[in-house]
């Protein structure tokens, strides 16, 4: 009997990690569609920079930050130092400190093993995803969830860094540059699900965006995106602080 019941638990146990992987991936596979198109992109400016296909997919694999990606491809074509570079992506990437905290906040009840791998796979798109999907947090094996989620997300971008690389040396750079209309694309597709949830959510969205817009008249484009970061995490806190974290 006390065997019987042991394999009954174990199968449930792996049902439930089974049901949450198969969710993540379901939920990881729009980012995955836009993923491809601008890790292509980025793969092709980067080895029109003068990357070979090696150091492009290391840097996918290890960076995994698009617009610090692009960033960086940009400015090693123009000849910029490593530590100016090391420094701006820095800048570019400080929100990734905020979401993190945010989302380790909502993941209270994971161990240490799970919080800091997921941190580290965070993204603008798979924090939007997640911040969505709460509710798996507090289920059982929730943290398989979400880390289907950001592999999903991260072996396309790797996948799609590679292929453009790859593709670099045929691919004209006017249509490569082009392709850039696919993370705007993106953003909006996330952006939407979470304004039908909370329309205060589009304000929080304006503000960053018209503060962001505003400070790139007397400031670097990468203080400008930090700014309008940081006022429109403020405005989220103060116009949303009402409601369950």
């Amino acid at each position: 009997m006390t065997s019987k019941v042991a394999s009954t638990t174990t199968e449930d146990t792996s049902s439930a990690r089974l049901r949450m992987i198969q969710r993540g991936i379901a939920k990881g596979i729009p980012i995955m569609f836009g993923y491809l198109p601008i890790a292509l992109t980025y793969g092709v400016l980067a080895k029109q920079a003068g990357l070979t296909v090696v150091e492009i997919t290391l840097m996918s694999v290890f960076v995994f930050a698009g617009a610090s990606q692009f960033m960086a491809a940009s400015m090693m074509a123009l000849g910029t130092g490593a530590m100016e570079i090391i420094i701006a992506t820095f800048v570019l990437n400080f929100r990734h400190f905020v979401m993190s905290l945010s989302f380790m906040n909502r993941l209270k009840g994971f161990g240490q093993r799970w919080k800091v791998p997921l941190s580290l796979g965070l993204t603008d798109e798979t924090f939007a995803v997640a911040s969505i999907h709460t509710k798996e947090a507090k289920q059982e094996k929730g943290a398989y969830f979400y880390a289907a989620l950001i592999l999903t997300a991260y072996t396309s971008w790797v996948i799609g860094s590679f292929m453009g690389g790859i593709l670099g040396d045929i691919i004209p750079a006017a249509l490569s540059q082009s392709m850039g209309i696919a993370l705007y694309a993106m953003f909006i597709g996330l952006l939407i699900p979470s304004v039908k949830k909370e329309v205060k959510v589009a304000l929080i969205a304006i503000i960053a965006m018209l503060i962001n817009y505003m400070c790139q008249l007397f400031m670097s484009e990468g203080w400008a995106i930090v700014t309008g970061t940081l006022i429109g995490a403020l405005a989220g806190i103060h116009l949303l602080g009402d409601q369950e974290a």
